[in-house]
């Protein structure tokens, strides 16, 4: 029997792929997808996961795991949502904020930059 997108907490839509063009677009896009996804968390907080204590309850453990599953589902949707040439820059990182963080400080000021050469390529 085949898993379903609410079985695996996956969506059954593609994230959108970030080429290394038009950073402002993909990253709109990406955030409201893993909001969708409910894997933003990961991004935004990059929170720790506490070791699970000695003699845990069930419920501590299926929160630990809940959110030891959502960090990983993340990391992979971000490798998912880059090109090949990209994912090779981010393939070293270790937190879906931390590439989150590498990509926006990459890719948005350049895109800052030529929109301002263009700008001014139009006043000439």
């Amino acid at each position: 029997m085949e898993a379903s997108a609410s079985t695996t907490g996956f969506s059954t839509i593609t994230p959108p792929v970030f080429d290394g063009e038009n950073y402002q677009a993909w990253a709109m896009k990406m955030q409201a997808y893993m909001e969708g996804a409910d894997f933003w968390d990961a991004v935004e907080e990059d929170y720790e996961v506490a070791a699970l204590p000695d003699n845990p309850t069930m419920n501590q453990i299926g929160y630990h795991k809940e959110r030891v599953t959502t960090k990983a589902k993340a990391k992979s949707c971000l490798y998912a949502a880059v090109s090949a040439t990209l994912f090779t820059r981010i393939m070293r990182l270790q937190s879906a904020k931390a590439i989150w963080d590498y990509l926006k400080t990459e890719y948005e000021g350049d895109e800052k930059i030529r929109g301002m050469k263009v700008l001014n390529l139009m006043r000439v």
